[in-house]
């Protein structure tokens, strides 16, 4: 093989009245692809180091941006197109040096400058106004255009394909009429840069960036820390529990292997039947088509969707995919329970399930797309290029190569660049669902209030919205199987053509060459026509997993620490020490709060709203920290003990009692999860609601409804006060436990809240004064701090805060009593 042609030498410059091919197209692809791989490296490098990623709301939107990108990448196709023409018809497959170059350095820049484009529109360097293309960028675009252009010089060769004479020559002119278009597009396109900030744009990025907004930090492919990511998975992909499972993994994988070695001998059956009956002698092999339908029954359709192999592979997977997704939601289900009440009062409960749901469809999803049809595609295709290069030559491998190249590039341009709409499309779907539960949790107010018109307009426009993502979303899907279509039938046709010009013109190949060529093509490109949207997928899942990854990684800010014990209870004295709090920094909540509360005995905390006197509850239960100071149970600072033992020697009977969606039976036994039902209606009838319970219709087994509305409030904080009871805790916690009571009922549970806090440590706060004159201490928060303690006459014979509170609702329970009277007197 020769770098030009027999008879031209590279330094024969003129020829026949024009420059000759060796010398132009080795000096003008050098020179192109010289100046962007040495220029456009080092502009790729200062991006990468120096560039900031600008906001996707900032970025104007373009439809000439994407024609740039196609008409790019077009222009290497038809660089390769070319190439084959070239080397099959022209030279009778024949290749010279130069054209190798011709065709290396072409494959190299194009898809580089499509780089650069999108790199240039995406980013900005420090302290550079962007007025359209870089340098670089330009230059290149220029030397494409003047390198098309000098191919006039060459209106006069004889021997050139200007003269129109065969059809060789017109499918060459046709060639260069294309490449030349799309060259012209280009570099108007690059002078125009669609798509690009101008400098206006820039200034107002600029001014954004003051406040925050603007340019944000790099935003990373959903690629991006694919390894860590591997690790977060890799527990629960591998069934590392059950042995049994684990062999049905590697017998799947088995499995899919030998579908990989049946995809090639398929085609070749094929042929080898064709040729029994072309070739003479003509046989009758029907031992040739019993292998052939066997090998048939194996595989399945094209893409193996029928086949014995997948269906056996599918079904012995079903039980490798359910362990997969009970590990994920078991996890996220219980790291879920284990972060703070901090985060738990400012999540949004429809967006958490439905992160919880596509997390975990996702996960299994990627799993079955990377292992099942990712990898045996990229494993077809490798298979086929060597199996074409081997029994064919080496242009049908070149053919199904570039075709994947250029594909696979196609697909992955396109699909990084609209996985923003993806994700918008996933926070526009979050916030609709997020809406609607919301309002149908909140039904009673909406009712309230008659904001039933207020909701459906709300939800109409959250819907709107999510519509309008979708539509880009569903729009540049679009756009992608296009380009995809193009690339894969422009192979097609290229691979198509060259087989029939060799069967045609007897170079050693037969009709049945012919039939395994196609029935192989066929049947590597239906996978591979599958292959971006199986990308597509994946990016997807990687979407719809970001948010499950985020919800993995938030840290619990209450944890155990290491080498934590039990708490061990033995008197139950609770003793405050110092304690400062706050929720944040500039809101101190309490201020050196020190108390201390003898076994058996009983501490009421009172104070107007906002004391923190509910704060001291969730510090004793552990939902928080605190700042300074300790919190001691039985001598034990509860900070080095495990929550759970804490927890457990705790009762608490809140203000606002929400019940599980189950019966009553469940939600009194929830206090003691084993516990007998003569336990379960021993505490029912403590707390007073047992006979109440008797006059339901399914009596113990009534469904108490969402958060327990099919309840009055009396009825839900007796079930709590059961709980409570059933549970037996060393400690007591009433949070104004009789706030939602009427007077009569509030008199009745006061005999069963002394049952439950009988020989126990107690810890109330009252709103009622009334509810606490029994209580052993008194203390009064104000500010965050403790004003006044003592018992109840002590307190009132001081004078003090706890005297006025006292006084005031005497006068206010004198003036509903008067009320009532005047009423009573009218009817």
């Amino acid at each position: 093989m020769g770098y030009c042609p027999p008879g031209v030498s590279f330094f024969h410059i003129w020829k026949d009245h024009g420059i000759s091919d060796c010398f132009m197209d080795t000096v003008s692809t050098s020179i192109i692809a010289g100046h962007l791989l040495i220029f456009g490296s080092a502009q790729l490098w200062m991006y990468a180091k120096y560039g900031s990623r600008v906001s996707s709301h900032s970025i104007p939107p373009s439809t000439l941006y994407i024609v740039q990108i196609l008409m790019t990448v077009f222009i290497s196709i038809l660089a390769l197109f070319k190439f084959i023409l070239q080397a099959v018809v022209l030279n009778q497959g024949v290749i010279y040096g130069y054209m190798i170059v011709s065709i290396l350095f072409t494959s190299l820049v194009y898809p580089l400058s499509a780089i650069l484009i999108i790199i240039e529109r995406n980013y900005l360097l420090p302290s550079v106004p962007t007025r359209g293309h870089g340098l670089v960028l330009l230059i290149f675009w220029t030397l494409m255009f003047i390198s098309e252009n000098l191919m006039f010089v060459n209106l006069h060769r004889s021997d050139l394909w200007f003269n129109l004479k065969t059809w060789t020559d017109k499918a060459q002119m046709a060639l260069f009429v294309l490449r030349y278009v799309a060259c012209l597009i280009v570099f108007v396109l690059g002078l125009r840069a669609p798509g690009i900030l101008t400098t206006r744009d820039y200034l107002n990025i600029s001014n954004a960036s003051v406040n925050g907004e603007g340019i944000t930090p790099p935003t990373a492919s959903t690629w991006s820390q694919f390894s860590k990511k591997v690790r977060i998975l890799a527990p629960f992909i591998w069934p590392k529990k059950s042995i049994t499972l684990q062999l049905r993994v590697i017998f799947c994988l088995l499995l899919l292997t030998a579908g990989r070695f049946i995809n090639v001998y398929v085609p070749i059956y094929s042929k080898l039947i064709v040729d029994s009956m072309t070739v003479t002698p003509l046989l009758f092999r029907w031992d040739l088509v019993l292998i052939f339908v066997a090998f048939k029954f194996l595989q399945g359709g094209g893409t193996g969707g029928m086949g014995l192999l997948n269906n056996l592979r599918t079904f012995l997977w079903i039980r490798v995919q359910q362990y997969t997704t009970k590990e994920i939601e078991v996890e996220l289900f219980r790291h879920l329970h284990s972060l703070s009440l901090r985060w738990h009062l400012g999540r949004k409960t429809g967006e958490v399930l439905r992160v919880m749901d596509r997390g975990t469809d996702s996960i299994n999803n990627l799993l079955s797309y990377i292992l099942f049809n990712i990898l045996p595609t990229i494993s077809d295709v490798g298979i086929a290029v060597i199996y074409f290069i081997l029994s064919f030559n080496i242009w049908f491998g070149v053919i199904v190569f570039a075709t994947m190249f250029f594909y696979i590039l196609a697909t992955i341009v396109i699909t990084e660049w609209r996985t923003k709409f993806q994700r918008c499309m996933n926070l526009a779907d979050n916030a609709r669902s997020t809406r609607s539960i919301d309002s149908l949790l909140n039904f009673e107010t909406v009712k309230y209030y008659g904001a039933e018109e207020f909701e459906v307009t709300a939800f109409s426009e959250a819907v709107n919205k999510y519509q309008l993502e979708e539509w880009k979303s569903t729009a540049s899907l679009n756009l992608l199987n296009t380009l995809q279509n193009i690339v894969v039938t422009s192979g097609l046709l290229g691979g198509s053509l060259l087989c029939v010009y060799m069967v045609t013109n007897n170079q050693g190949l037969t009709v049945g060459d012919y039939v395994l060529f196609a029935s192989y093509i066929l049947q590597l490109y239906v996978p591979l026509n599958w292959f971006g949207t199986y990308y597509r997928a994946i990016q997807k899942n990687f979407v719809d997993m970001e948010n499950m990854f985020d919800l993995l990684a938030e840290k619990a800010e209450v944890f155990d620490l290491p080498g934590a014990s039990n708490l061990i209870v033995s008197e139950g004295v609770v003793e405050f020490k110092n304690v400062h709090f706050h929720y944040s920094p500039d809101r101190p909540i309490l201020k050196g709060i020190s108390f201390y509360v003898p076994q058996g005995k009983t501490l009421a905390l009172v104070g107007p709203s906002g004391s923190g006197k509910s704060t001291i509850m969730r510090l004793l239960f552990r939902f928080y920290d605190t700042i300074e100071g300790e919190i001691m149970i039985d001598g034990q600072n509860i900070k080095y003990v495990k929550q759970s033992s804490l927890r457990r020697a705790i009762g608490v009977v809140p203000q606002d009692t929400v019940l599980f969606n189950n019966t009553i039976s469940y939600n009194i036994q929830y206090g003691r999860v084993n516990a007998p039902e003569a336990d379960i209606i021993s505490a029912a009838k403590n707390a007073d609601i047992h006979e109440k319970i008797l006059t339901f219709p399914d009596s113990y087994n009534t469904q108490v409804g969402e958060r327990g509305l099919k309840l009055s409030g009396g009825e839900k904080q007796r079930v709590a006060i059961a709980r409570t009871i059933l549970k037996s805790p060393a400690i007591v916690l009433l949070d104004e436990a009789t706030s939602a009571l009427d007077t009569q009922t509030e008199r009745n549970i006061q005999a069963a809240l002394s049952k439950v806090c009988a020989n126990r440590t107690t810890i109330i706060i009252a709103h009622r004064l009334s509810t606490i004159i029994h209580a052993d201490e008194i203390a009064v928060l104000k500010d965050g701090e403790i004003v006044e303690r003592g018992k109840h006459e002590d307190l009132i014979n001081r004078g003090g805060v706890y005297n006025d509170m006292w006084q005031q609702q005497l006068r206010s329970q004198t003036e509903t009593n008067t009320e009532s009277s005047e009423q009573d007197e009218n009817l």
